[in-house]
Formats: C-alpha cells, sequence, structure tokens
C-alpha cells in the first residue's frame, strides 16, 4: 500500500469506505475518509485492505481483480448490484444478489437458450451457466452433481432453486408431463413448508434436497425430494409480524364457501394457532375484493393487505389447487389435505380449565365443547375418545399388582395445552411428510444412471434469541462448511495439477472440532440432550449444566455471560451456552430445547388418531408407527430425538454429497427491508464471511488466484508491441514479456493454457506495463536482447547436444564391449552355475555336522552308534563333493543326490532328537523321582527333628523338674543340718554346763582335801578314810549326784565305778556330738595316706584303678592339689596381669564363696566324701552352657557384644570336658587328663550350676557343638596319645569307632 493510494477501511454500516492513510500506529493505522476530508479514525492493521485504482470497475469473476481481500469483493459485488447485476463468480462458486424485483429477461426462455450447453465463463454469471455445468460434468464424468443453494432467509435461495429446476427439465427434459410435474411440485411444497417471517415473506422453513433424474441418455426420467427440519414450533405460536405456514391462509382465503362450511373456516383471528402472529393476508388490488368481508381479520380491515410481487394467498390457493391436479392428486385427496388442515386449526381452539374435583385435573370448558366436536369429526375421532384423551394420560402398571392394569392419569392445565399443542405437531408434520411422499409419487421412475441434486437450505443464522432450530441449522451448516472447504480446495489443486504448476496442497483452518463438539458420541451436545429426555424429569438447566460441565475449557463453547452483546450477557450460565461456529460466536438459549428434540406423542393421543375412523388419518399414524425409530413405553412419553434424527438424515445428506461432484450457489440479502436497490454493505460483508467466501479468498492467498489465458494477455498488451513481437506464438510472447520485465519467477506459473499470479502480481503486472508507455522503446529494447540471448542459447544448446552425441557415441562403444564381455560371463555361468550352486548347498550340509557332532557328545546312550552313523553321512557328502567336481553333472542329479543326502541328514537328526529327547525325558524323571526321594527325606528329617524337638522339650522339662527336686532336696537336708546343728550346740552348751558343776565340785573337792590334807597332818590316823571317801566323792561326781553329806546320807550306798569304765563312759557320750563324727569322718578319709603321693601315682591310679574308694580318693586329693596350686598362683601372680580363667567366675566366685556366718561354724559338720559321692550318683553324665566374657576382653568390651559361651560335662562330681566359644576367636577345648591344668577344679556342687535355671542342657545339644568345633578329633588324639583320663566320653568314643 503506498503512500496516497487509497485503501479500504472498516465501516460500521458500508461494511468498508475508501479513504487514505495518514499515519502508521504499532496494530492500527489513522485513516482519513475519501468523502470526509479532514477527520481520520484509527482502523485495525488486518482490517484495512488496499483498492483498485478504479473502484467503479467490477468484473464477472473476483478473482480477476488485481487486489483479492474481502473489500474488493464487496465493493465488486456493489458495483455489479447497482447495474442489476446480480450474479458474481469467485472462482466457481456463484454469488447471487436478490433484487427484490423481476429483472426484465434475466429468466426468459431465450436466455436459457444461451446458456444451453456453453463452458462456465464464456457468458456473464448466472444459476443457468451453475445449472448448465453440473449437466455437462454429469454427462462428461459420468458422475452424479449437487447443487448446494446456501443463504439466510429472504436470500432466495427458493427463487434460484425453482430456477435451476427450470432450467434442467426445459433444456434436458423429454417434453412430457413429467418435467411439469417436477415444476408444478415446488408451489405445493411451499403452500405446506414455507411461511412469513420478519426478514422473508416467502421463507422455507424446511430443508430440501431436490434430485433430478437422468437416464443414460442424460434425459430427465423423473425427481425425487427429501425434506429436512421442519419447523414445528411456527404450528402452534408465531412471533409478532409473522405468520404460520402458507396454506392455513390459503384455505381460510380461497377456500370456497362450501368447503368453509363443511370445514367449520372462518377469519385468521378466530383460530389460536393464527392469531398469536400477523393475520393478514397477501393480495393485491384485484384479489383483495375478491376476498369476503368475513374471512377478513380486524388487523387486515384495520392495516390491509401484505404486499409482495410473488405472494397472493387467493390466487396461490386456486394456483396450489392446479398444481395438485397436475402431479396427480384427485379431488378426494385434495379435500383429505384440506379437513386435516382444519383439523389442526380447530384443534388449537380447544380450552381448558381447572377441574372442581380433587383429583387436581382439568376439564375442557364449556365454550369449546362446539370446537371439541368439529375437530372430533374433522379428525375422525369420537368426542368423548378426545376429551378424554386431551385431559388425561394412560399409564400401563408394570409391576405390583395386577400387571397391565390401566390407570388414567389426569393433566393439569398446562400439561393438557402441552398434550393438545404436541398432537397438533404431530398430525400436521405427519401431513407434511405425506405431501412430500405424494410428490415424489407424482414424478416415478424405473431406472436411472444419474442425477442432479439442488440443496435449498438455510444459511448460517443468529439473532438476537436463538433457539434448537438455530442449533441444527448451524450444526448442519457447520457440516457443509467443512463440505465446500474440502471440495472447492480440490478442485482448485485439480486445475493447478491439469496445468503442471507443482503447487503444494493448499492448506485450511478445520472446524471438525466444532462438528465433534455438536455431534460426538456421550460427550457430544446432542447426545447431551437426548440423555437429558430420557431422565424421569428432564430439565432445560439441567441440560445447560451438563454441557459446560463435560466442556470445561472447549474453545468452541463458553458461557453466555462471556458474549460481546449485553443482552447475552444477561443470560445465566444454566440458561445457554454460546459455540463459536465458523462464521462467529451464537449464544444459544436452552429453554424448550427438552420439549423441541422429543417428537413423541403420549400412548394414549397416539392410539386415539392411530385408531381414527378416517382412513386418510389414520394412514398418516400407521405410517409412523411402522418406522423402526417409534417404540413406545407403557404409562410413559416415549422419547424420538429430533435432533439424533437430524443428525443422520444430515450423514445421509453428506455421503450423498460427497458422492457426487458439487457446485455452489451463495444466495446475499441485500437489506432488512426486502426493498429493490438497497444495498446495506455491512449486512452483505456478514452474510458473505458467514457463507465461506471471505475464507475461500484467504485459502486462495496461498494458491495463484489471479490467472489469465495466454491469448488473452497477448490480446491485452498487442497494441503496445512493435509489429515485430506480435508474430510471436502467444506462449512465447508472454513468457518473452516476463523475461523482459524481470519479473521473479516465484511470482508467476506457466501452465499448459494460461499463466497463473501469485496474489497481487498481476496488479504489478499490469501497473509496470500500463504506467509508463514512453518506457516501451527501452522495453521492447529488452524484449528483443533476451530472444537474441534466447536463441543464442539455443544455438549453444545445440552444438552442446552435438558434443555430447559424440561422446554417447564413444560410451556406447564401451558399452558394447562390456555387454559382450558380459554376455560370455553369464554363457559360462550358466555352463556351470548348476555345479557351484550343488557345491554351496552341499558345503552347507557339510557345516550343518558340526550341529549333529554336538548332538552325539550330548547323548549318553547310543554314542558310537550315532558317531558312526555321522561319520558315514559325512563321509557320503565328501564323496558327492568329489563327484559334482570330478563329473559333469544335470542340475536334476545334483538336487535329487543333494536331497537325499538332507532326507537321511534330517532323519538322523530326528533318530538323535529323539535319543536326547528320550534322555531328557528319563533324566527328568529321575530329576523327579530324587525330588520326591528328597521331599520324603525332608518330611521325614522334619517329623524326626520335631519328634526331637519335643524330645528336647520333655527331657529340659525333666531336668528341670530334677533342678527343682534337687533344690528342694538340698533345701531340705540344710534344714536338717541347721536342726541338727542346733540340737548339737544345745548338747554341748549342757555338757559345758554340767562340766562347769563338775570342775566347781572337783575344785571344792581339792580345796577340802587340801584342807583335809592340813588338818590331817594332825590326825594322821584319818587319812585312809578319807582317800576312800574321795574315791565316792568322785564316783560321786562321774554320776553328777551331789557330793553334799546331806545328799551322800540319803543317797543310799553308791556303785562304785573304776577309771576305765568312766573314761569309756566319757568316750561314749562324747562320740555321740557332732565333733566326734566329725573326727572320725576324718579318721575314716585317712584310711589312704594319699599327701605322700606323687603327681604321676595319682594320675596312674586315677587312669587304671578298679578301686572305687580309692579312685575317688585320688580324685579328691588331684583336685584338692589343683585347688592348692591355683590358689598359689593366684596369691603371687604379676599385678595387673590377666591369666586365663578356666571357669566363668560366677562358677568360681560360687566355689570360693564362704559360708553364712553361723554358731554353728566353731563346729562344721564334716563334708559328705567325695567318693561317697560319686558313688551314690553312679557316675552321673550332666552337660551345662553359660555365658563366659574373658578377662582380657571385660574392659575392652563394656556393651558385651564379645559375649562367649562355656560349655562343660561333668562325669561324676568332676568335669571331664570343658569348651569355650567366643566371637572372632577359635573354640578352645579341654579334656580331663590332658588339660587338667586348665579345667575347672571344683565338683558340681561346688560350681552351683545344678541350681542355676537354664545352665543345663541336653547332651545332644552338647554332642552338637562338640563335634561342630572339632572335639572328636581332638579327644581321639587324646586317647591315642595316652593323655585323656578315664571318662564317660572316653568310653563313648572307644565304642563308636570300635
Amino acid at each position: 500500500m503506498e503512500d496516497g493510494k487509497p485503501v479500504w477501511a472498516p465501516h460500521p454500516t458500508d461494511g468498508f469506505q475508501l479513504g487514505t492513510i495518514v499515519d502508521i500506529g504499532s496494530d492500527s493505522l489513522t485513516i482519513e475518509p475519501l468523502k470526509q476530508r479532514g477527520k481520520t479514525f484509527l482502523a485495525p492493521i488486518n482490517q484495512v485492505f488496499p483498492a483498485e485504482d478504479d473502484v467503479n470497475k467490477h468484473v464477472e469473476d473476483n478473482c480477476s481483480l488485481m487486489y483479492l481481500n474481502e473489500a474488493t469483493l464487496l465493493n465488486n459485488v456493489r458495483v455489479r448490484y447497482s447495474k442489476d447485476k446480480i450474479y458474481t463468480f469467485v472462482a466457481n462458486i456463484l454469488i447471487a444478489v436478490n433484487p427484490y424485483y423481476d429483472i426484465p429477461k434475466l429468466y426468459s426462455p431465450e436466455t436459457i437458450k444461451q446458456y444451453h450447453g456453453r463452458s462456465l465463463g464464456t457468458l456473464p454469471p448466472h444459476v443457468y451457466a451453475i445449472a448448465d455445468k453440473s449437466y455437462r460434468d454429469m454427462k462428461v464424468l459420468k458422475m452424479s452433481q449437487s447443487i448446494i443453494v446456501s443463504g439466510e432467509s429472504g436470500a432466495g435461495k427458493t427463487e434460484n432453486t425453482k430456477f435451476v429446476l427450470r432450467y434442467l427439465t426445459t433444456s434436458y427434459g423429454t417434453g412430457q408431463d413429467i418435467d411439469e410435474r417436477i415444476v408444478e411440485a415446488n408451489p405445493l411444497l411451499e403452500a405446506f413448508g414455507n411461511a412469513k417471517t420478519v426478514r422473508n415473506n416467502n421463507s422455507s422453513r424446511f430443508g430440501k434436497f431436490v434430485e433430478i433424474h437422468f437416464n443414460g441418455k442424460n434425459a430427465v426420467v423423473g425427481g425425487f425430494v427429501s425434506h429436512y427440519l421442519l419447523e414445528k414450533s411456527r404450528i402452534c405460536r408465531q412471533g409478532p409480524d409473522e405468520r404460520n405456514y402458507h396454506i392455513f391462509y390459503r384455505l381460510c382465503a380461497g377456500a370456497s364457501e362450501d368447503i368453509r362450511q363443511k370445514f367449520h373456516l372462518s377469519s385468521p383471528d378466530t383460530f389460536r394457532y393464527l392469531n398469536r402472529g400477523c393475520t393478514r393476508f397477501f393480495a393485491n388490488k384485484d384479489t383483495d375484493k375478491e376476498i369476503l368481508q368475513n374471512r377478513k381479520s380486524p388487523e387486515y380491515l384495520k392495516s390491509g393487505p401484505l404486499k409482495d410481487p410473488l405472494l397472493d394467498d387467493q390466487g396461490d390457493f386456486n394456483r396450489m389447487c392446479v398444481a395438485m391436479k397436475k402431479i396427480g392428486l384427485d379431488d378426494t385427496e385434495k379435500l383429505d389435505l384440506f379437513r386435516v388442515v382444519a383439523g389442526v386449526l380447530n384443534l388449537g381452539n380447544i380450552d381448558f380449565e381447572e377441574a372442581g374435583s380433587t383429583s387436581g385435573g382439568c376439564t375442557i370448558k364449556n365454550q369449546s365443547s362446539q370446537t371439541l366436536e368439529n375437530c372430533a369429526e374433522l379428525l375422525g375421532l369420537e368426542e368423548e375418545d378426545l376429551r378424554v384423551s386431551l385431559t388425561t394420560r394412560v399409564m400401563l402398571t408394570t409391576a405390583g399388582g395386577a400387571k397391565g392394569t390401566v390407570i388414567k392419569v389426569p393433566l393439569k392445565v398446562e400439561q393438557a395445552n402441552n398434550a393438545r399443542d404436541a398432537l397438533a405437531k404431530a398430525i400436521y408434520s405427519r401431513l407434511f411428510d405425506h405431501v412430500v411422499t405424494r410428490v415424489n409419487q407424482c414424478f416415478p421412475f424405473d431406472s436411472s444412471a444419474n442425477f442432479i441434486g439442488v440443496l435449498d437450505i438455510a444459511g448460517f443464522e443468529y439473532f438476537e434469541h436463538n433457539s434448537f432450530e438455530q442449533f441444527c441449522i448451524n450444526y448442519c451448516n457447520e457440516k457443509l462448511q467443512q463440505f465446500f472447504n474440502e471440495r472447492i480446495l480440490k478442485e482448485e489443486q485439480e486445475l493447478y495439477q491439469r496445468e503442471g504448476l507443482g503447487v503444494n496442497e493448499v492448506h485450511y483452518v478445520d472446524n471438525q472440532d466444532c462438528i465433534d463438539l455438536v455431534e460426538a458420541k456421550l460427550v457430544g451436545i446432542l447426545d447431551i440432550l437426548d440423555e437429558e429426555n430420557r431422565l424421569p424429569q428432564p430439565s432445560d438447566q439441567h441440560f445447560a449444566e451438563t454441557v459446560h460441565n463435560k466442556h470445561k475449557g472447549h474453545f468452541r463453547l463458553t458461557v453466555p455471560r462471556k458474549s460481546k452483546l449485553a443482552v447475552h450477557r444477561n443470560v445465566r450460565d444454566d440458561e445457554g451456552f454460546i459455540v463459536r461456529h465458523f462464521a462467529g460466536a451464537v449464544c444459544y438459549e436452552t429453554t424448550k430445547f427438552v420439549e423441541k428434540n422429543n417428537d413423541a406423542l403420549h400412548m394414549s393421543l397416539e392410539c386415539l388418531v392411530s385408531e381414527s375412523k378416517d382412513r386418510f388419518v389414520r394412514e398418516l399414524f400407521e405410517n409412523s408407527n411402522n418406522s423402526k425409530d417409534v417404540k413406545q413405553k407403557a404409562g410413559k412419553l416415549s422419547f424420538i430425538s429430533v435432533g439424533n434424527k437430524f443428525k443422520t438424515q444430515l450423514n445421509t445428506l453428506l455421503e450423498k454429497l460427497r458422492s457426487t461432484g458439487s457446485s455452489f450457489i451463495r444466495c446475499i440479502k441485500p437489506n432488512l427491508k426486502m426493498i429493490s436497490h438497497q444495498f446495506e454493505g455491512a449486512q452483505i460483508l456478514s452474510q458473505l464471511q458467514c457463507s465461506g467466501m471471505v475464507s475461500v479468498l484467504d485459502l486462495m492467498q496461498g494458491g495463484f488466484p489471479s490467472r489469465a489465458p495466454f491469448h488473452e494477455l497477448y490480446n491485452m498488451y498487442q497494441k503496445y508491441m512493435p509489429p515485430k513481437l506480435t508474430r510471436l506464438d502467444p506462449r512465447l510472447f508472454c513468457k518473452a514479456l516476463f523475461k523482459a520485465l524481470g519479473l521473479n519467477q516465484n511470482d508467476y506459473k506457466f501452465g499448459l493454457t494460461r499463466v497463473f499470479f501469485r496474489p497481487g502480481k498481476f496488479a504489478e503486472f499490469d501497473q509496470i506495463m500500463k504506467s509508463d508507455p514512453d518506457h516501451l522503446a527501452e522495453l521492447v529494447k529488452k524484449v528483443n536482447k533476451w530472444l537474441i540471448c534466447s536463441r543464442w542459447k539455443k544455438v549453444q544448446w545445440c552444438a552442446l547436444s552435438v558434443i555430447k552425441l559424440k561422446n554417447k557415441i564413444l560410451y556406447r562403444m564401451s558399452a558394447c564391449i562390456k555387454m559382450q564381455k558380459t554376455v560370455r560371463m553369464w554363457l559360462c555361468r550358466r555352463k556351470h552355475k548348476p555345479r557351484i550352486d550343488g557345491l554351496i548347498k552341499v558345503r552347507k550340509l557339510k557345516k550343518r555336522m558340526d550341529r549333529f557332532n554336538e548332538v552325539v557328545a550330548g547323548l549318553k546312550e547310543g554314542k558310537q552308534e550315532m558317531s558312526r552313523q555321522v561319520q558315514e553321512l559325512d563321509a557320503s557328502i565328501d564323496a558327492l563333493m568329489i563327484k559334482i567336481k570330478a563329473t559333469v553333472m544335470s542340475r536334476m542329479e545334483m538336487d535329487h543326490e543333494h536331497q537325499a543326502l538332507v532326507t537321511r541328514s534330517e532323519q538322523l537328526l530326528t533318530s538323535m532328537q529323539n535319543k536326547k529327547k528320550e534322555e531328557e525325558e528319563r533324566e527328568r524323571l529321575k530329576r523327579i523321582q530324587e525330588e520326591m526321594e528328597r521331599e520324603r527325606a525332608r518330611r521325614e528329617e522334619e517329623e524326626q527333628r520335631r519328634k526331637q524337638e519335643e524330645e528336647d522339650r520333655r527331657l529340659k522339662a525333666e531336668m528341670e523338674q530334677k533342678r527343682k527336686q534337687e533344690e528342694e532336696e538340698r533345701k531340705r537336708r540344710e534344714e536338717e543340718e541347721r536342726r541338727i546343728q542346733m540340737e548339737m550346740e544345745q548338747q554341748l552348751e549342757a555338757e559345758r554346763e554340767e562340766d562347769a558343776a563338775r570342775q566347781t565340785v572337783l575344785e571344792q573337792e581339792r580345796r577340802d582335801r587340801e584342807l583335809a590334807m592340813r588338818i590331817a597332818q594332825s590326825e594322821a590316823e584319818l587319812i585312809p578314810e578319807e582317800v576312800q571317801m574321795d574315791a565316792g566323792l568322785r564316783s560321786n561326781g562321774t554320776s553328777g549326784v551331789p557330793s553334799s553329806p546331806e545328799r551322800a546320807a540319803a543317797g543310799g550306798t553308791p556303785k562304785s565305778l573304776t577309771m576305765e569304765e568312766m573314761a569309756k563312759e566319757m568316750t561314749e557320750l562324747l562320740s555321740r556330738g557332732p565333733q566326734v563324727q566329725a573326727n572320725k569322718a576324718a579318721a575314716g578319709a585317712k584310711k589312704y595316706e594319699l599327701s605322700k603321693w606323687k603327681y604321676a601315682e595319682l594320675r596312674d591310679a586315677i587312669n587304671t584303678s578298679c578301686d572305687i574308694e580309692l579312685l575317688a580318693a585320688c580324685r579328691e586329693e588331684f583336685h584338692r592339689r589343683l585347688k592348692v596350686y591355683h590358689a598359689w598362683k593366684s596369691k603371687n601372680k604379676k599385678r595387673n596381669t590377666e591369666t586365663e580363667q578356666r571357669a566363668p567366675k560366677s562358677v568360681t566366685d560360687y566355689g570360693r564363696a564362704p559360708p553364712v556366718k553361723k554358731a554353728s561354724q566353731q563346729n562344721p559338720a564334716p563334708p559328705i566324701p567325695a567318693r561317697h559321692h560319686e558313688v551314690a550318683m553312679n557316675r552321673q553324665q550332666r552337660y551345662f552352657r553359660i555365658p563366659f566374657i574373658r578377662p582380657g576382653d571385660q574392659y575392652k568390651d563394656p556393651q558385651n557384644k564379645k559375649k562367649g559361651w562355656w560349655y562343660a560335662h561333668f562325669d561324676g562330681p568332676w568335669i571331664a570336658r570343658q569348651m569355650e566359644l567366643h566371637p572372632d576367636k577359635h573354640p578352645i577345648l579341654l579334656v580331663a587328663g590332658k588339660d587338667d591344668m586348665e579345667m575347672c577344679e571344683l565338683s558340681l556342687e561346688e560350681t552351683g550350676l545344678t541350681r542355676k535355671r537354664g545352665a543345663e542342657i541336653l547332651p545332644r545339644q552338647f554332642e552338637e557343638i562338640w563335634e561342630r568345633c572339632g572335639g572328636v578329633q581332638y579327644l581321639r588324639g587324646a586317647i591315642e596319645s595316652r593323655q585323656a583320663r578315664p571318662t564317660y566320653a572316653t568310653a563313648m568314643l572307644q565304642s563308636m569307632f570300635k
């Protein structure tokens, strides 16, 4: 966009306005309008487009413009519309603007003949050109064609569809009645399916696809009409200034008086289904006078008739009757149609009121009784049945009580109104289906080669309030837009391929995500709506909430409050949603969505109408009941999805469109007032955007939208060129021209018949050619120079070609020699190839011998036999190799012998593998058996271990019991000893008292004797008597008798005792005391005087003596000496010197513990001699284990982590074997005899082990540890070196060895 050049800038009403750029911002431009100098405004950069030099210039194909954008498109359409040229091409797409008046000769028969058989683009754009192109494509390509006519209401879709049908039937029809029927079918369909809206007086409220079928000779043979999405809500309610379907008004205005009386018709304002909208008729001056006054509504009388050049209710009624006759409907069927239409009108006048009963239902008003009767009469129903069906619904019980019981549920007034309206919609929709069926029956065909289909369907719609109908229409347009994009781009690509441009594929923005939002399974809006309809209590609010919840964050869906329009921002989230369609965002209000999606009646109403006395009405519902999508459920309103049905029909339609060739007609509505010669730019621009035309321009930007045939360019610029250049071929002329201008080769491409330009480059070329005519001479020089250079290059190319030819001849000569050499080699190879192949195959077989040897090596049985067979096979292979080398063999012979060897090797391998498998099977069975044996042994071992554990527990329990008994026995013995000690102490105390008394008596007698002796000196004669008296006193003193004279006198004559008798008596008396017993025990112990024996003598006696008492005495003396030695050693050891401990400290401390000080310690009881104790114990074998910490580790390991175990085996009272086990150290083993100096010297009683709970263990436990630590070998070595003392352990080991 150059400075000062005009540009197109956005305008709110005109769409775009011309202006110039006065300032450039970061993202906007400052524009000064050409019509308003001095005023400026800002416009976004992406909405400002360059304008043509001549804005009043117009072209038939918009792609011929220099600048290709939406502004130039709108301006081209505006200029052409102002000149009554309502048709414009964009490539092969036809834009049709509704003129709202008849343009003379535009659709005349002469015009039809003019376009007959003419190629597209040779004549001005016209709907006939599209129709003829479709016919020629069908004829040439042998493929059916489709013409898609789209646009919003009032754009002229229906009229253009009629023109297409008229052209095809007129130009290529057979001239028979069927051609006229196809054309006449339209008025009948319009009467039942078209209505007046605020945007269009003859708006089609349904979509239709009209097929014109052709035979093999490409002549019209019949037709077929498919219809989609009839707007049923219009039957019961219309907006202000809108009307119901035309048939209702035409019947009121044009029906004869007889029909009027018979069908109970009146003026439109008397019917509920008509009086809520516009009640005026369409009429002109003539027909206005023909309409009777009693058929005119007050609104009509006040405001007059509606005016439209194409509509006239009374005249159209007569034309409709003629059309019915032409398409084959007789008078009876015509009256049936009128009667049902009148029945629908009368049905709408039935009013309801609340019932006075407690049932909560409603009844029909008395004022509506006559209307009810009229309605029942027209529809062939019983009045009472109709009354009951409208005020109640039937419910059949399916559980509890008697199944199948009919229950009538009364309806409220609102429910009854809804039921009445639903019945009216059902009757009329089925009537419309019947009309379409009858239309199809009027032009039947037996066979069809191809067809041309014309799709007339509403374009993209968006109003202030959009409901379910707009949602379905826009969903349909989304699908058609996708099809439009695919098809247009496909044709563009095919053109590029035909011209050989090699252009990359042009991509476009796909709207599949928007389509999936609507129709996807389970999460699509239509499926969500169907699920809502199936709920017991469906609601529009819940449906809207579900849609928002299922599609949170979806690009195409948002909430109403985000709308750019204030009226939509007031809609709550649960009352609507916004969908971003390809043409713009539309806010849908979900009110009535659920109701409009259900196309079913209550069972009571369905059954009522299906059983009508009128055959015509009954057949209407019988046909629908036979369809598969009707599934009645007892007691509940069945559900027939309108949306799902429409989706299925739409998918079927698109499949049909995709299977055909396609052409597009985009109808444009120039203004909202529907008047001629008024062009509203903004509103038309919006339609162009919605129809996808702007998107097509954007898509063509990536390709070569500007194109011109070579001959046209030649003719265009011929007047600027001298005769020297005009003699050139048009293609060469264009090539020389472009090269001379120095155009970039990327900006254009040469095709086979035309040159293609990038967008805007055609304008640059035109500007260079026409902007400076004075520069033409220089331009001619450049063209001549390029031609001379081109010719010189051709000469050079010829010389180079000759040189290349010479080189090629030399190359071919060398190639012939190489070919001869190769052929000779091939002949030799063919001769010897069989032998070489045979040797290769035999060598491969030879390599397999290693596998045979491996298999043989793995065998355990029959190895020699198999090895011999392998060697024989190896020898046979070697022999065959020698034979192939030495003799000439044919390929068949070699293959035969090779195959024999292969078979033999396979057999050998199979036999070896079988043997291997047998061995493996035997091995497996053997392993299984061994496993079973191991399992059995394991179970036996577990059982034995379990029994052993039980035995151990039993033995431990016995040991514990025995320990407790010994403890009790010891306590009892100590108690007995204490008691004896007390008795002895008491006896000794008595004896001491007697001895003191006796000493006192003796001392007194001595003093008396001394006194007597002193007296006797003086009385010598008394001495003999005294001597005798002294003996008597002693005798009395000894017997414990008092020595007083009185006692002597009273005692009588005492017995005289000698000294020997007294000594003997004293001895006997003292022998009863404990000290005497101890002395006796000591004297008995001195039976064997062993204190003088040497150590060797004691050892030999212990090892060889058979005298048990001597053996016990020797052992006692030996251990006494050990105690004395160790006591001396401990007393005289160096300070801080740690010696090895012979037993745990708890054991040695117990042996050295001083006895409790008692009175009896002065005269302790003598211990029982060890030999007696040993004999008493009969040398019991007892085993003990206690924790043990070595003295050296006591301070190194304060946490006692290095705690060991001390094991001892006592053979009788003395230790026989000893073990010390410490972590991280070798076990210490000691046996009696060899290691006496290191072993514990204390007796079992002195150690106190029997009184330690848990110290005693089982023999088996000791023996296991002893054997594990190598004690058996150690003891055996001691026995063999004659160092071991005879014990129970040595005896058991010697007996085991024997």
